[in-house]
């Protein structure tokens, strides 16, 4: 079930704004910068989820909490897709995407000068599609839908005025549905068209990550940070319902599913430079490890058979994410800031881009505020757009010898518009 197995790809929650199906909005304090210099500011307790070293630039305990709206588009324009089970011509799904809401929490507490705990609870990956019908593609998916809860403990310690240290352990909850229509299928496999039939996967797990950071304060204007989060192994496992006229063939499909899936880890290099008293200027580059999900293996749990349901061929490549921001201090209480970021797809071509996932290279541009209300409190609020390059496909996923999805080919025109707003108080 090809169609089926797209949904572990997430194993995560929200809707995906940075490429791929991760979510870089951790805060909405760096909205405003494209997360440029994400690892260096330390401008709050959320620096706990980009470098948990950055706690030691805090005051002796801080709250921050904050949310991003995210509303990502995906429109597809047909241009020769054929055989798409028993939906063929008949609709291009409207737009897949939606808003969504991705909240955040954080607390930073120190011990004493040099050490600090903390806690923060957030989601670093997620994708949200859900096609309208009539959808020609709707053999392939008609909706994907993971939430879950990232829990990251910290400990950060300042070695000496120049270096500190900082690392913690991830929990991360998961709970996927997918659906999609089953189409058209051959003779021996029931021989009747089944456009009306719904096919659910549901998977649920929890697995533990870790990540450390450090910081280094090189001059009083100057401050480079350096983070890695772990790769995820999730042995996420559930069921796959089929719903529709014809009983022998829902009972034939319907059974438990397993699943293994290694999500990537991610390294960021981080710049923050004091220009003057009122420019700042800052710097990102981060990688993430996607090619560990070069393919999935869809098992089914109820026979226990060595043979997969479904393999998934993602070939996931590495990528890259660069950010330069700027803050001007208009006033000691307001600030304005300003970001762009150049953010590369793990998706090689048309070939393997799923309707699940109609992703591509993107640029961010990005703009924001940052009013003090006093000394001890301040509020922030991001605004930015995602230019999206136009997405291909060509996804062939129909064959003899499996449930006849048939081929998707056109292209996505994707944007993604994100508004935030944070609220931080030290106490």
């Amino acid at each position: 079930m090809k169609a089926i197995s797209v949904a572990v790809l997430a194993l995560c929650s929200g809707y995906a704004s940075a490429s791929g199906f991760q979510l870089i909005e951790q805060n909405a304090s760096g909205i405003g910068n494209a997360f440029a210099g994400s690892a260096a500011v330390a401008e709050n307790a959320s620096t706990i989820f980009y470098n948990p070293a950055g706690m030691t630039q805090l005051q002796d305990r801080e709250v921050s909490g904050g949310i991003a709206m995210v509303k990502p588009s995906f429109t597809f324009t047909d241009s020769g897709s054929s055989n798409v089970g028993a939906f063929q011509n008949t609709g291009n799904g409207g737009d897949a995407g939606s808003w969504a809401a991705l909240p955040n929490g954080y607390l930073s507490w120190a011990l004493n000068k040099d050490l600090y705990l903390g806690l923060g609870i957030g989601a670093p990956f997620g994708l949200m599609t859900e096609y309208k019908s009539p959808w020609q593609g709707a053999a392939q998916s008609t909706k994907f839908d993971v939430k879950t809860m990232n829990i990251n403990p910290s400990v950060a310690f300042r070695v000496n005025e120049t270096v500190s240290i900082g690392g913690g352990l991830n929990w991360q909850k998961l709970d996927v549905e997918y659906k999609r229509l089953a189409g058209i299928y051959t003779t021996a496999q029931v021989g009747v068209p089944l456009s009306s039939s719904n096919v659910t996967l549901k998977l649920k797990d929890d697995a533990w990550g870790w990540n450390v950071g450090a910081l280094f304060t090189l001059s009083p204007a100057t401050k480079v940070g350096v983070s890695y989060r772990s790769a995820i192994k999730y042995t996420a496992e559930g069921t796959v319902s089929v719903d529709g006229p014809s009983a022998v063939f829902n009972a034939a499909r319907s059974s438990n599913a397993k699943t293994e899936v290694k999500l990537p880890d991610t390294f960021i290099l981080s710049v923050a430079q004091n220009l003057s008293d009122r420019w700042d200027m800052l710097g990102d580059v981060s990688w993430t490890g996607w090619a560990k999900i070069p393919k999935i293996d869809i098992m089914n749990s109820s026979t226990g058979s060595a043979t997969p349901i479904q393999t998934l061929d993602t070939e996931f490549r590495n990528t890259w994410r660069v950010a330069l921001g700027a803050n001007y201090k208009y006033t000691d209480a307001l600030k304005f800031k300003f970001g762009i970021a150049y953010d590369q797809s793990p998706v090689k071509g048309a070939s393997t881009r799923l309707v699940s996932l109609p992703d591509n290279n993107r640029l961010w541009f990005s703009t924001g505020v940052q009013w003090k209300l006093d000394k001890a409190s301040a509020l922030d609020a991001g605004l930015a757009y995602l230019y999206v390059k136009d997405a291909k496909i060509s996804n062939n996923q129909g064959t003899s010898a499996s449930p006849y999805r048939g081929l998707v080919d056109g292209t996505y025109a994707d944007s993604c518009w994100i508004v935030g707003a944070q609220y931080s108080l030290a106490f």
